[in-house]
Formats: structure tokens, sequence, C-alpha cells
């Protein structure tokens, strides 16, 4: 296989022009899927039943690699196609003279997310009068709804369907549009100047009353629940005073009270699968005669409760994005943005301080991620818009004691929940989660039949603090209690921490790697001395475990251990010896590092600790910084399908990594 010949320029063009061609193209693809597997999974179907060590598993691990960029790449012009398409149709079904035809012509504006919705509209009872299905586009800056019109004329030319025609049914600024969940009205929204669509008419809402989509709970308070009085208590108590009809005793009427109880169950259930699906947005209306601000409230049903979520998000990130920080916020080379869809960056969601305390000069040393599983994921205007869990963010000033920060992450805004002082500074962090996440096909038999998870004291977060410490804590749930202390040998400052299902590794000062073994408990045995290796007389800065094998820095060379801490092989990550490794990721079969010297990250295969690829990081500042040599990495992260690069200059590179397991290396801009 010659991975080089889908890396051409040409290969790019040519199936360009051929996936765009969507009406022949893809009634091809459709056919050929039918008849003949397709050559990404036969690469995967191959490279699994090559064994390590082959002579030819890298080569297929590249021709993977290239196969799946350039698959991204042309898939992401035909996203970007279809969105222009479908600005294209929208504004053709709009009249010249309307300001948004103007403003789709220009060319400013990006489709960020269009479907098919169903607009309802309820009765005074909350019964349903008529649905209608509505085509809705969210474009960078605005949402506009239309009506279809299916009864397309057909292009002479080719006899092919326009798609449908679109009549503009409402538009409006994105800033003015707010998302409304069923039980956060509260404080949302002035109730009394809402519109609510009621029967093809509009009518104010009176205070108090609920909307149309704030359907009441049918089961009555304390009704068979444990706070109140249970149906059999009630029957029972008043029993001796009622004359039952022929044929009607206590037991029937029990078994129809439990019936009763059932239907109504299955009603809530179902009034709460609604909800799951209901889209509400409160949009702004025309003043009323007394020129006070009027709202409206229009009510979607998407097709799943997975739509609604992606609504939700998209909505919430637009608004965020039109931030003046985001505005550019990321910036690309000019050859690179014809291949992005819009909104491919993250976009800053907002900056705060790292530590509460302004009396102190608090240098941050590390920050780690809590994530918190919810049952309410999706469903609330909090949980849909920010990812759920906790931020811990750890320091300390030199000489002095050490804070910790947590943040809470399910709200508009993160919030400080919880700060604590610690002994002394903090230098590492490591989140250690639940045995469920990282095992979920319970491979891991024998510690799983001796502890169950339930009783384990996961999940947990480790410091790594400047005299020598490991701190263990719960999660902040349970109100973030310390369960653990441990002492490095000779107290030496712990520089890095790394987990695996049976030890806790921790990278010394004075270069040294310890392993700390789980206990009967599921924490780490602190009674006992770890193992340890020396690796050399340099500090360990990195730590990355890798299956059966933990890769561990020295200076300039890279360790490779096993679960016994033997040394297997160690290979030189950088010819000069002053640029210590000081960073590691893994994404496919590779490993990217970065140095404490020089402005180069550099990529290694994990199976052969081959160099495959290196990359000047600072000729990706050029064209932000110009002129600007002196520059080093002081992070590294692999996030959906990107590398992050973080320089001492306060910028972020941004560089596309494959996803599957082949070789991340770094084709684009």
């Amino acid at each position: 296989l010659s991975s080089s010949q889908f890396s051409k320029s040409m290969v790019l063009d040519v199936y360009s022009d051929y996936v765009n061609n969507f009406t022949t193209a893809m009634s091809l693809i459709k056919k050929a899927c039918l008849t003949k597997p397709a050559f990404l999974d036969f690469l995967k179907d191959m490279l699994k039943n090559t064994p390590k060590g082959h002579a030819d598993r890298l080569s297929l691990q590249l021709a993977l690699t290239e196969l799946e960029t350039l698959a991204e790449k042309l898939n992401e012009q035909k996203r970007l196609a279809d969105q222009v398409a479908e600005i294209q149709q929208l504004s053709k079904s709009i009249s010249d003279r309307s300001s948004l035809n103007k403003l789709l012509s220009s060319g400013q504006r990006q489709l960020l997310l269009c479907e098919t919705l169903t607009e309802t509209v309820y009765g005074d009872r909350g019964q349903l009068i008529k649905s209608k299905e509505r085509k809705v586009f969210l474009l960078n800056d605005m949402l506009v709804c239309a009506n279809i019109n299916f009864k397309g004329q057909l292009e002479i030319s080719s006899l092919v369907p326009l798609g449908p025609k679109y009549v503009l049914k409402w538009s409006t600024a994105l800033p003015q549009v707010q998302v409304v969940e069923v039980g956060q009205e509260s404080g949302a929204y002035d109730k009394d100047n809402v519109v609510i669509h009621n029967a093809g008419v509009k009518k104010h809402a009176p205070a108090g009353q609920a909307s149309h989509s704030e359907l009441p709970s049918l089961t009555p308070g304390g009704w068979g629940g444990s706070g109140g009085l249970g149906w059999s208590a009630c029957f029972g108590s008043i029993s001796p005073f009622v004359t039952f009809p022929q044929n009607l005793n206590m037991t029937v009427a029990q078994d129809w009270c439990l019936a009763l109880q059932r239907m109504m169950k299955v009603k809530e259930e179902e009034i709460h699968s609604a909800n799951k699906c209901r889209l509400r947005l409160l949009l702004p209306g025309k003043p009323d005669k007394s020129g006070r601000p009027i709202s409206v409230m229009v009510v979607f049903i998407t097709p799943n409760p997975l739509s609604k979520i992606s609504w939700v998000n998209r909505l919430h990130l637009a608004k965020i994005g039109l931030r003046e920080e985001n505005q550019p916020g990321w910036l690309c080379p000019d050859e690179d943005k014809k291949s992005k869809s819009p909104f491919w960056c993250p976009i800053l969601s907002c900056h705060m301080p790292a530590f509460s305390s302004k009396a102190l000069d608090l240098q941050l040393g590390a920050a780690v991620h809590n994530p918190v599983h919810s049952s309410l994921l999706g469903f609330s205007a909090v949980s849909t818009s920010l990812p759920q869990g906790y931020l811990w963010v750890g320091g300390g000033q030199e000489g002095a004691g050490g804070q910790v920060e947590i943040f809470s992450l399910n709200r508009a805004v993160p919030r400080t929940v919880k700060s604590f002082p610690v002994a002394s500074p903090v230098l590492c962090m490591e989140y250690i989660p639940e045995p469920e996440e990282e095992d979920p096909a319970g491979s891991q038999e024998p510690r799983g039949s001796e502890q169950p998870p339930s009783s384990s004291p996961h999940p947990t977060v480790c410091l790594g603090l400047q005299d020598g410490s490991i701190l263990v804590y719960g999660s902040v749930d349970t109100g973030t209690p310390c369960l653990l202390t441990c002492k490095s040998p000779g107290m030496q400052p712990i520089l890095c921490l790394r987990h695996s299902q049976e030890f806790l590794f921790a990278g010394l000062q004075d270069g040294t790697v310890a392993a700390y073994p789980r206990n009967s408990g599921g924490l780490w045995d602190a009674g006992m001395p770890p193992s340890r290796v020396s690796l050399g007389s340099s500090p360990v800065r990195a730590l990355l475990c890798l299956e059966d094998t933990l890769w561990a820095s020295c200076a300039n060379h890279v360790t490779v251990l096993d679960t016994s801490l033997r040394a297997q092989q160690t290979f030189e990550a950088h010819p000069e010896q002053e640029a210590s490794v000081t960073h590691m990721v893994k994404a496919g079969s590779g490993v990217w590092m970065a140095f404490s010297s020089g402005s180069s990250i550099r990529l290694f295969h994990t199976e052969t600790l081959e160099h495959l690829q290196e990359i000047n990081v600072a000729t990706r500042t050029t064209f932000v910084l110009p002129g600007q040599k002196h520059i080093h990495v002081t992070s590294l992260l692999i996030c959906q399908g990107s590398l992050w690069v973080g320089t001492d200059l306060g910028i972020i590179v941004l560089l596309p990594v494959p996803r599957l397991e082949g070789i991340p290396k770094i084709t684009g801009e």
C-alpha cells in the first residue's frame, strides 16, 4: 500500500468535485456500499489482524491515517457545500427587497444547524389544537423559521427537483432568543409580558397561570408516597363508615385504586418524555399599545431528545460566539479556511481568576476536570448548555502553603463551590474515575470480584505537593473529604501523577518513579513503602500509561517500564541534553512530546518507538506575532480530534489529528 497516493492535493480536488455533485454521486455511492466493503473498514480490519512488530503494520497505520484525513476533509467540504445550498434556497424564497434577503446574500452568514421541527399550538386547557412542520434555521447571528412548500418546480435542464420552497414566517436576532425549560421559569422572564399562541390567537398569560407546556403533576402529593397517607391507609380508615354497593368490597376498591395509580404513573412518564423533545423559545414580539415590550412563546417538538439537546447546545454556543472575545477568537491560515465548517474551533466561554484569594500571589500549578454524570443531562437549560462536573485548580506560593479551588461547571458562568488550603504548593493533579468508567467491558476480573464498585471510594482526585505529599480527596458530591495521605520516598516533590487499574505512579524530583498499589478498599496502600525505580539524576517531569506499560521521562530520554517497574526500553526523545521531556500525550498509535526548551513538538510510534514527525510551533504563530522566535510549549492536550498546544506567549495552537488508531501525523494547518 502506498499511503502517499492519498495525500496528493489532486486527490482532494478531484473528489471534492465528485462528492459535491450530490444527486448523482450519492446514489452511486449508496449502490457501491451495498455491493463492496468500504476501503476504510477494510484497512481497519487488516490492521486489527496484523500483529505488533509485523513489517507491514506501520504502513497500514499510515495508510489508515491518510484515508481518514482525506475523508474528513471531504466531509467538511460536503457539509459546507450543503450549508451554502440551504442558505441559497432560503434566500430564493424571500423577497429581493427584504432586509433578510440582503443579509443572506452578503455571504457573511453561516448556517450552524437546520432541521424540520413541529410547531405546536395548545388550547386553554393544555390540549393540542394543531401542529405544523416548520423549517428552522440557526445562523451564526439569527434564528429563522419558515413554512415548507414541497411543491417545488423542476429544473428543465436536468429534471431534478430544486427542493422545497420556503415561506418566511419570522426571523429574530440570536441574542434575543431565550430557551425556557419546564420547571425553570422562575426569574427567567416576566410572565406578565409573555404572549402564548393558543388556538390560533395570541393572548396574554395571566400571572400565576401555567403556560400550555407547563403540565402539572398528575399524582397528588403524598398519595402512595413515603411523605403522605397511602391509598390503602386512606381506604382502611374510612371503610368502617362506608357502605359498599353490591359486588364491590374493600379488596376490589383497592385494586381499582392501584390500577388508577398505574395509569397516572404512565401518564406522568409520557409527559416527562414529551418534555424531553419540547423546545420552548422566548422571542421578542411587537410592543403593546402602551409601548411595553412583549415576548412570544413558541413551542417546537424535536424528532428525538438528542435533537433537542443539539438545539439547546448550538443556541447557547452561537450566542457565546457573538461575544467580542470570539470575534474572531481563532486565526486560521487563509488557505485552510475553505475546508473548515463554521464554528469548527472551540469558542471561549469565559475567563476568570484561578484563585479567589487576592491577598497572596498564587501561581497556578495544575488543573483537572472532574466529570459528574447526571440523570438530568440534556433536559435542563443548565445541563444541555455546559459540560457536567467540576474543575479542580491547584497552586501555591514558593516557600508558603498551597491552595485548591473547585469550580462548578453546571452553570452559565462557572463559580467557586469550595476553596481550601493545603500544606504545600500543588504541583500536579490526577483524576481517578469510577471503575465502570475506566473499564466498561469489565476486563479487570480480579479486582472487580474482590471489591464491588458501589463500596469503592471512587471517583477521587489526587494532589501532588511540593513537600512530597500525595493527598487523595473524594468527590464534591460527598463533601470533598481527604481520604488518604501518602509520602514520597525521601519527601521528594511530586512532579507528576498517573494511574492504572492497579497502581498510582508518581514522578519525583530526584529522578525516581514510585508506584503505590491499591489496597482491598480500592484506595492506594499508604502503609507500605511504594515500589520505586531510579531513571537518572534529572527530575521525572512526565508520565504516560499505555496499556500494560508506563512511559517515564528523565531529561531528554524516555524509559518504557512494565507494570512491575522493570525497564524494557530507553530511547532518546531529543538530541539536546538540556531539552527535557515535559509533556506526553497519546493519540492513536503515536505519542506527541513537548520539551523544556525549543519550540518543537515530536511524534513517536508507540510500538517501534520510531521518531515519525517534528512540528515547529513557532512557525504556526508567526501570522499572530510576526518576528517572535523565542517560544516554548507549556502544555499538550488531545481533545475531539485536535492537538492543543499551549505556549508561554499565551497563544494556543490547534492542530488536527486523526481520531482512529492510525499515526497521528499533522497534515493540516
